[in-house]
């Protein structure tokens, strides 16, 4: 493993400082104007500003470099316009390190019936009090300003799986059009009186369920808008483990080399060791937190030889 090339990407700079000769599998390290983030990074989820599994001094003893937010969520509770005018969601949970806000698009898909789809956006039921509301591109980037990211991501119809052919193209197709004014909106905000953030970056995501040309499709679109990094979306929502390791090993790769790399809402220890091998840099899923509150108390995560010790030890 050695050093190779420092890639300047706006603000964001990656720096790949490894390759494995014999994988897709890379090291680097990401700096924002918060911190140094070594990759491959798995990201905690703090889905409303908090990792909800440790406490704030145990997530900075374990030396996490970034944290997820969520946009839905915080655009319902407590709103972007609160954290805006207390100076930025860094400062609202005391955080000094990066942080990335999904876009709100995965969380709208979830709703189901609560939700219709339409070229200007999505109109949706707030699942607190029922209340009407409306995310588009546009307002998904002023709460994501509004909040401070250092790593925003542009707001994505995510596919459903099963989906058909025609209906997987039809999707990324929505989503490049919305990639495309996720990317101009961003831009209009930098430096506005609308953003608490300093140096943000655009990542876009990519689409196109279990189809190979789709996912092809789809990147070169958002590689002709241009993007300081670029996600995998619409994974690990329904379909078989092969299939998603399938797509990541078709697609990674074709993303470009130098940006990160990022697989949303992926996931087990298995499917990190596996991604990672197949070239991707960033993880997120709320897996790991989700399963630690006390009442869900009783998972644990271990190798295949860790889990045969215990076995031995238990009979």
């Amino acid at each position: 493993m050695r050093e190779f090339e420092l890639f300047f990407v706006s603000h964001l700079t990656f720096t790949i400082t490894g390759k494995d000769t014999e994988t897709e599998a890379r090291s680097g390290v990401i700096r924002t104007s918060h911190s140094e983030i070594e990759t491959p990074v798995f990201m905690p989820v703090g889905t409303q500003g908090t990792v909800k599994a440790i406490t704030q001094e145990m997530l900075e003893s374990l030396d996490a470099r970034i944290i997820l937010g969520n946009t839905y969520h915080l655009f319902l509770r407590p709103g972007h316009e609160t954290i805006l005018h207390l100076g930025g969601l860094h400062k609202f949970i005391s955080w000094e390190r990066s942080l990335l806000t999904d876009s709100g698009g995965f969380q709208v898909f979830s709703l189901g019936e609560l939700r219709k789809i339409r070229e200007e956006g999505v109109e949706f039921r707030s699942h607190l009090d029922g209340s009407s509301k409306f995310i588009s591109p546009e307002v998904s980037m002023r709460i994501q300003h509004a909040l401070g990211s250092d790593i925003v991501m542009a707001f994505d119809e995510c596919t459903p799986y099963p989906a058909s052919h025609q209906e997987a193209l039809d999707s990324l197709e929505l989503t490049a059009r919305w990639a495309s004014r996720s990317r101009r909106e961003f831009d209009l905000l930098k430096d506005s009186p609308a953003s608490t953030a300093l140096h943000p970056s655009l990542f876009g995501i990519i689409q196109g369920s279990v189809f190979q040309d789709l996912r092809r499709q789809s990147l070169d679109q958002l590689a002709e808008i241009g993007f300081e990094g670029y996600a995998i979306g619409g994974l690990s929502v329904g379909e078989e483990k092969p299939q998603m390791y399938d797509t990541v090993e078709y697609i990674a790769p074709m993303m470009p080399g130098s940006r990160p790399r990022y697989l949303m809402g992926v996931g087990t220890p298995e499917d990190l060791v596996e991604c990672v091998a197949r070239g991707v840099d960033m993880f997120d899923c709320v897996i790991s937190t989700y399963t630690e509150r006390p009442q869900r108390s009783g998972l644990h995560f271990a190798r295949q030889d860790e889990y045969q010790k215990c076995q031995i030890c238990a009979g």
